[in-house]
Protein backbone atom coordinates (compact mmCIF):
# COMPACT_ATOMS: atom_id res chain seq x y z
CA UNK A 1 0.00 0.00 0.00
CA UNK A 2 1.12 3.54 -0.62
CA UNK A 3 0.66 6.00 2.21
CA UNK A 4 -2.61 4.99 3.82
CA UNK A 5 -3.91 8.53 3.86
CA UNK A 6 -4.52 8.83 0.17
CA UNK A 7 -4.62 5.58 -1.70
CA UNK A 8 -7.40 4.94 -4.17
CA UNK A 9 -10.54 4.08 -2.34
CA UNK A 10 -11.90 0.56 -2.21
CA UNK A 11 -14.59 -1.25 -0.23
CA UNK A 12 -14.45 -3.48 2.82
CA UNK A 13 -13.49 -7.10 2.72
CA UNK A 14 -16.59 -9.14 3.46
CA UNK A 15 -16.98 -10.47 -0.06
CA UNK A 16 -13.37 -11.40 -0.45
CA UNK A 17 -12.65 -14.69 1.26
CA UNK A 18 -16.20 -15.93 1.80
CA UNK A 19 -16.55 -19.15 -0.13
CA UNK A 20 -19.91 -20.38 -1.38
CA UNK A 21 -21.98 -21.00 -4.47
CA UNK A 22 -23.96 -18.06 -5.79
CA UNK A 23 -27.55 -18.44 -6.93
CA UNK A 24 -27.87 -19.77 -10.46
CA UNK A 25 -24.37 -21.27 -10.72
CA UNK A 26 -23.80 -24.58 -12.48
CA UNK A 27 -23.48 -27.55 -10.20
CA UNK A 28 -20.64 -30.03 -10.03
CA UNK A 29 -16.97 -29.93 -10.93
CA UNK A 30 -17.64 -29.29 -14.63
CA UNK A 31 -19.70 -26.23 -13.76
CA UNK A 32 -17.00 -24.92 -11.41
CA UNK A 33 -14.38 -25.38 -14.11
CA UNK A 34 -16.58 -23.52 -16.59
CA UNK A 35 -17.03 -20.61 -14.20
CA UNK A 36 -13.28 -20.50 -13.54
CA UNK A 37 -12.53 -20.24 -17.25
CA UNK A 38 -15.20 -17.58 -17.84
CA UNK A 39 -13.81 -15.60 -14.91
CA UNK A 40 -10.28 -15.79 -16.29
CA UNK A 41 -11.32 -14.68 -19.77
CA UNK A 42 -13.46 -11.85 -18.41
CA UNK A 43 -10.62 -10.43 -16.31
CA UNK A 44 -8.16 -10.73 -19.17
CA UNK A 45 -10.59 -8.85 -21.39
CA UNK A 46 -10.88 -6.03 -18.88
CA UNK A 47 -7.10 -5.74 -18.59
CA UNK A 48 -6.67 -5.80 -22.36
CA UNK A 49 -9.22 -3.04 -22.89
CA UNK A 50 -7.62 -0.94 -20.16
CA UNK A 51 -4.29 -1.06 -22.01
CA UNK A 52 -5.77 0.41 -25.19
CA UNK A 53 -4.55 3.93 -25.96
CA UNK A 54 -7.28 4.72 -28.47
CA UNK A 55 -9.77 7.22 -27.05
CA UNK A 56 -13.07 8.71 -28.13
CA UNK A 57 -12.48 12.40 -27.39
CA UNK A 58 -15.27 12.56 -24.80
CA UNK A 59 -13.25 14.93 -22.62
CA UNK A 60 -11.77 17.14 -25.34
CA UNK A 61 -10.98 20.56 -23.93
CA UNK A 62 -11.98 19.72 -20.36
CA UNK A 63 -9.95 20.60 -17.27
CA UNK A 64 -10.15 18.73 -13.99
CA UNK A 65 -8.69 17.28 -10.81
CA UNK A 66 -8.27 13.69 -9.62
CA UNK A 67 -7.24 13.00 -6.03
CA UNK A 68 -5.91 9.70 -4.70
CA UNK A 69 -3.65 8.99 -7.68
CA UNK A 70 -1.00 6.71 -6.26
CA UNK A 71 -0.53 2.99 -6.91
CA UNK A 72 -0.49 1.54 -10.41
CA UNK A 73 -3.51 -0.67 -9.74
CA UNK A 74 -5.54 2.09 -8.13
CA UNK A 75 -8.76 3.67 -9.33
CA UNK A 76 -7.16 7.13 -9.48
CA UNK A 77 -4.33 6.00 -11.74
CA UNK A 78 -6.73 4.12 -14.01
CA UNK A 79 -8.91 7.22 -14.23
CA UNK A 80 -5.96 9.45 -15.09
CA UNK A 81 -5.05 7.16 -17.98
CA UNK A 82 -8.62 6.96 -19.27
CA UNK A 83 -9.22 10.69 -18.98
CA UNK A 84 -6.02 11.50 -20.86
CA UNK A 85 -6.87 8.88 -23.48
CA UNK A 86 -10.22 10.59 -24.02
CA UNK A 87 -8.74 14.01 -24.69
CA UNK A 88 -8.72 15.93 -21.41
CA UNK A 89 -6.88 19.23 -21.84
CA UNK A 90 -5.30 19.58 -18.39
CA UNK A 91 -5.20 17.04 -15.55
CA UNK A 92 -4.28 17.95 -11.98
CA UNK A 93 -3.28 14.80 -10.05
CA UNK A 94 -2.92 14.68 -6.27
CA UNK A 95 -1.71 12.06 -3.82
CA UNK A 96 -0.30 12.14 -0.30
CA UNK A 97 2.45 9.79 -1.47
CA UNK A 98 3.85 11.16 -4.71
CA UNK A 99 6.30 8.30 -5.33
CA UNK A 100 4.54 7.13 -8.50
CA UNK A 101 3.34 10.51 -9.75
CA UNK A 102 6.44 11.64 -11.72
CA UNK A 103 6.53 8.45 -13.79
CA UNK A 104 2.78 8.61 -14.37
CA UNK A 105 3.04 12.21 -15.52
CA UNK A 106 5.87 11.31 -17.91
CA UNK A 107 3.93 8.38 -19.35
CA UNK A 108 0.72 10.36 -19.77
CA UNK A 109 2.35 13.31 -21.51
CA UNK A 110 4.41 11.11 -23.81
CA UNK A 111 1.47 8.89 -24.71
CA UNK A 112 -1.06 11.74 -24.99
CA UNK A 113 0.89 14.90 -25.95
CA UNK A 114 -2.26 17.03 -26.12
CA UNK A 115 -2.87 16.52 -22.38
CA UNK A 116 -1.02 18.67 -19.88
CA UNK A 117 -0.43 17.05 -16.48
CA UNK A 118 0.25 18.81 -13.20
CA UNK A 119 1.12 16.66 -10.17
CA UNK A 120 1.04 17.60 -6.52
CA UNK A 121 2.05 15.84 -3.29
CA UNK A 122 -0.66 16.97 -0.91
CA UNK A 123 -3.34 16.12 1.61
CA UNK A 124 -6.64 16.05 -0.27
CA UNK A 125 -8.48 16.86 2.98
CA UNK A 126 -6.63 20.17 3.36
CA UNK A 127 -8.90 23.14 2.56
CA UNK A 128 -6.01 25.43 1.63
CA UNK A 129 -4.46 22.80 -0.67
CA UNK A 130 -7.67 22.20 -2.62
CA UNK A 131 -8.65 25.86 -2.70
CA UNK A 132 -5.22 26.91 -3.98
CA UNK A 133 -5.07 24.14 -6.56
CA UNK A 134 -8.50 25.02 -7.96
CA UNK A 135 -7.51 28.69 -8.11
CA UNK A 136 -4.40 27.63 -10.04
CA UNK A 137 -6.53 25.61 -12.46
CA UNK A 138 -8.81 28.61 -13.09
CA UNK A 139 -5.85 30.95 -13.54
CA UNK A 140 -4.13 28.60 -15.99
CA UNK A 141 -7.15 27.41 -17.95
CA UNK A 142 -10.03 29.77 -17.29
CA UNK A 143 -12.42 27.00 -16.22
CA UNK A 144 -12.85 23.80 -14.19
CA UNK A 145 -15.03 21.03 -15.63
CA UNK A 146 -14.70 18.03 -13.30
CA UNK A 147 -13.37 17.08 -9.91
CA UNK A 148 -12.91 13.40 -9.07
CA UNK A 149 -12.61 13.19 -5.27
CA UNK A 150 -11.18 9.70 -5.10
CA UNK A 151 -8.68 9.91 -2.21
CA UNK A 152 -9.57 7.73 0.73
CA UNK A 153 -8.46 5.20 3.29
CA UNK A 154 -9.95 1.98 4.66
CA UNK A 155 -8.22 1.79 8.03
CA UNK A 156 -5.33 3.62 9.63
CA UNK A 157 -4.39 0.56 11.70
CA UNK A 158 -5.90 -2.93 11.26
CA UNK A 159 -8.49 -3.71 13.95
CA UNK A 160 -10.84 -6.65 14.15
CA UNK A 161 -13.82 -5.32 16.13
CA UNK A 162 -15.39 -2.01 17.05
CA UNK A 163 -14.12 -2.02 20.69
CA UNK A 164 -10.56 -2.21 19.32
CA UNK A 165 -10.94 0.92 17.18
CA UNK A 166 -9.62 4.06 18.83
CA UNK A 167 -11.66 7.27 18.66
CA UNK A 168 -8.74 9.01 17.00
CA UNK A 169 -8.85 6.43 14.22
CA UNK A 170 -12.53 7.18 13.63
CA UNK A 171 -11.77 10.90 13.47
CA UNK A 172 -8.93 10.44 10.98
CA UNK A 173 -10.89 8.14 8.66
CA UNK A 174 -13.77 10.60 8.68
CA UNK A 175 -11.38 13.50 8.04
CA UNK A 176 -9.83 11.87 5.01
CA UNK A 177 -12.90 10.21 3.51
CA UNK A 178 -15.72 12.58 4.44
CA UNK A 179 -14.15 15.99 5.11
CA UNK A 180 -12.01 15.61 1.99
CA UNK A 181 -15.15 15.11 -0.09
CA UNK A 182 -16.89 18.09 1.52
CA UNK A 183 -13.90 20.29 0.71
CA UNK A 184 -13.92 19.08 -2.89
CA UNK A 185 -17.61 19.90 -3.27
CA UNK A 186 -17.25 23.28 -1.58
CA UNK A 187 -14.41 24.63 -3.68
CA UNK A 188 -14.95 22.80 -6.96
CA UNK A 189 -18.60 23.84 -7.20
CA UNK A 190 -17.72 27.53 -6.91
CA UNK A 191 -15.07 27.19 -9.61
CA UNK A 192 -17.48 25.39 -11.91
CA UNK A 193 -19.78 28.41 -11.91
CA UNK A 194 -17.07 30.44 -13.66
CA UNK A 195 -17.39 30.75 -17.42
CA UNK A 196 -14.66 31.52 -19.93
CA UNK A 197 -16.18 31.94 -23.41
CA UNK A 198 -12.84 32.77 -24.98
CA UNK A 199 -11.50 29.43 -23.73
CA UNK A 200 -14.49 27.34 -24.68
CA UNK A 201 -16.74 27.40 -21.61
CA UNK A 202 -19.85 29.48 -22.24
CA UNK A 203 -22.21 27.91 -19.72
CA UNK A 204 -21.61 27.32 -15.99
CA UNK A 205 -21.46 23.72 -14.91
CA UNK A 206 -19.37 20.67 -14.27
CA UNK A 207 -19.26 17.21 -12.75
CA UNK A 208 -18.18 16.36 -9.21
CA UNK A 209 -17.48 12.65 -8.80
CA UNK A 210 -17.04 11.12 -5.37
CA UNK A 211 -15.64 7.71 -4.50
CA UNK A 212 -17.91 6.11 -1.91
CA UNK A 213 -18.35 2.34 -1.50
CA UNK A 214 -20.99 -0.32 -1.18
CA UNK A 215 -20.03 -0.04 2.50
CA UNK A 216 -21.87 3.28 2.41
CA UNK A 217 -25.00 1.50 1.15
CA UNK A 218 -25.04 -1.82 3.00
CA UNK A 219 -23.86 -3.26 6.28
CA UNK A 220 -21.10 -5.86 6.63
CA UNK A 221 -18.87 -4.38 3.93
CA UNK A 222 -16.30 -2.67 6.13
CA UNK A 223 -15.49 -1.47 9.66
CA UNK A 224 -17.63 1.24 11.27
CA UNK A 225 -15.32 4.24 10.59
CA UNK A 226 -14.97 3.35 6.91
CA UNK A 227 -18.64 2.52 6.45
CA UNK A 228 -19.78 5.67 8.23
CA UNK A 229 -17.47 7.84 6.14
CA UNK A 230 -18.70 6.30 2.89
CA UNK A 231 -22.34 6.65 3.92
CA UNK A 232 -21.55 10.33 4.47
CA UNK A 233 -20.12 10.52 0.94
CA UNK A 234 -23.33 9.07 -0.52
CA UNK A 235 -25.40 11.56 1.47
CA UNK A 236 -23.24 14.47 0.36
CA UNK A 237 -23.64 13.49 -3.30
CA UNK A 238 -27.40 13.49 -2.94
CA UNK A 239 -27.61 16.63 -0.82
CA UNK A 240 -25.12 18.64 -2.88
CA UNK A 241 -26.98 17.82 -6.09
CA UNK A 242 -29.99 19.67 -4.68
CA UNK A 243 -27.90 22.36 -3.01
CA UNK A 244 -26.40 23.22 -6.40
CA UNK A 245 -29.72 23.04 -8.28
CA UNK A 246 -29.84 25.36 -11.27
CA UNK A 247 -26.09 25.73 -11.71
CA UNK A 248 -25.68 22.82 -14.15
CA UNK A 249 -23.32 21.14 -11.68
CA UNK A 250 -23.82 17.41 -11.19
CA UNK A 251 -22.69 15.47 -8.12
CA UNK A 252 -22.58 11.67 -8.11
CA UNK A 253 -20.99 8.96 -6.00
CA UNK A 254 -19.29 5.77 -7.17
CA UNK A 255 -19.86 2.77 -4.89
CA UNK A 256 -17.28 0.09 -5.73
CA UNK A 257 -17.56 -3.46 -4.46
CA UNK A 258 -14.55 -5.75 -4.20
CA UNK A 259 -11.93 -4.09 -6.42
CA UNK A 260 -8.40 -5.45 -6.83
CA UNK A 261 -6.27 -2.45 -5.93
CA UNK A 262 -3.27 -1.69 -3.75
CA UNK A 263 -5.64 -1.18 -0.81
CA UNK A 264 -7.05 -4.71 -1.07
CA UNK A 265 -3.78 -6.36 -2.15
CA UNK A 266 -3.36 -8.13 1.22
CA UNK A 267 -6.60 -10.06 0.76
CA UNK A 268 -5.62 -11.22 -2.71
CA UNK A 269 -2.17 -12.22 -1.52
CA UNK A 270 -3.70 -14.40 1.21
CA UNK A 271 -6.07 -15.99 -1.31
CA UNK A 272 -3.21 -16.70 -3.71
CA UNK A 273 -1.13 -18.29 -0.94
CA UNK A 274 -4.07 -20.54 -0.06
CA UNK A 275 -4.67 -21.46 -3.70
CA UNK A 276 -8.10 -19.86 -3.63
CA UNK A 277 -7.73 -16.86 -5.92
CA UNK A 278 -10.69 -18.05 -7.97
CA UNK A 279 -12.89 -17.74 -4.87
CA UNK A 280 -12.46 -13.98 -4.59
CA UNK A 281 -15.72 -12.22 -5.30
CA UNK A 282 -17.83 -15.35 -5.80
CA UNK A 283 -20.79 -13.92 -3.91
CA UNK A 284 -21.64 -11.47 -6.68
CA UNK A 285 -23.34 -12.57 -9.93
CA UNK A 286 -20.25 -11.68 -11.96
CA UNK A 287 -18.35 -14.29 -9.88
CA UNK A 288 -15.18 -12.24 -9.73
CA UNK A 289 -13.52 -9.13 -8.33
CA UNK A 290 -13.48 -5.86 -10.22
CA UNK A 291 -10.45 -3.95 -11.46
CA UNK A 292 -9.64 -0.27 -11.01
CA UNK A 293 -10.21 0.44 -14.69
CA UNK A 294 -13.82 -0.74 -14.41
CA UNK A 295 -14.55 1.89 -11.78
CA UNK A 296 -12.60 4.46 -13.80
CA UNK A 297 -14.83 3.79 -16.82
CA UNK A 298 -17.87 4.92 -14.83
CA UNK A 299 -15.96 7.97 -13.61
CA UNK A 300 -15.14 8.77 -17.25
CA UNK A 301 -18.83 8.56 -18.13
CA UNK A 302 -19.72 10.92 -15.28
CA UNK A 303 -16.98 13.39 -16.20
CA UNK A 304 -18.19 13.51 -19.80
CA UNK A 305 -21.24 15.21 -21.27
CA UNK A 306 -22.71 11.76 -21.94
CA UNK A 307 -23.97 11.77 -18.34
CA UNK A 308 -25.51 15.24 -18.53
CA UNK A 309 -28.80 14.06 -16.95
CA UNK A 310 -27.27 11.86 -14.24
CA UNK A 311 -27.24 13.68 -10.90
CA UNK A 312 -27.39 12.90 -7.20
CA UNK A 313 -26.85 9.18 -7.69
CA UNK A 314 -24.95 6.53 -5.74
CA UNK A 315 -23.87 4.09 -8.44
CA UNK A 316 -22.85 0.56 -7.35
CA UNK A 317 -19.95 -0.94 -9.32
CA UNK A 318 -19.93 -4.31 -7.63
CA UNK A 319 -20.65 -7.08 -10.10
CA UNK A 320 -24.26 -7.10 -8.90
CA UNK A 321 -23.51 -7.81 -5.23
CA UNK A 322 -25.95 -5.23 -3.86
CA UNK A 323 -28.69 -6.29 -6.30
CA UNK A 324 -29.68 -9.24 -4.14
CA UNK A 325 -29.05 -11.24 -1.00
CA UNK A 326 -25.90 -13.37 -1.37
CA UNK A 327 -26.01 -16.74 0.26
CA UNK A 328 -24.22 -20.08 0.34
CA UNK A 329 -26.33 -23.03 -0.77
CA UNK A 330 -26.75 -25.83 1.70
CA UNK A 331 -27.11 -29.51 0.88
CA UNK A 332 -30.40 -30.67 2.35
Amino acid sequence: MTNTKHTSAAPGNTEGLTIGTARGGPAGSSGAAQFKEIRKEALEGVRRRAESTKGSGKLNGKVGVITGVGPESGIGTAAAKLFARDGVKHLYLIDYDDTALPNLKKWLESTYPSTKVTILKADAASPSTISNLISQAIEENGHLDFFFANAGVSQIRPRNTTPDIDEKEFDEVMRINALGVFIAIKYASEAMKIVSPEKGKKVPGGSIILTASIAGLKANAGPIPYSASKAAVVSMAQTAAYDLAGYNIRVNALCPGLIETDMTRGMFTLAEAAGKSDKMGVLNPAHRQGLGSEVAQVALFLASDDSSYVNGQAIPIDGGLTAGVPYAKMKL
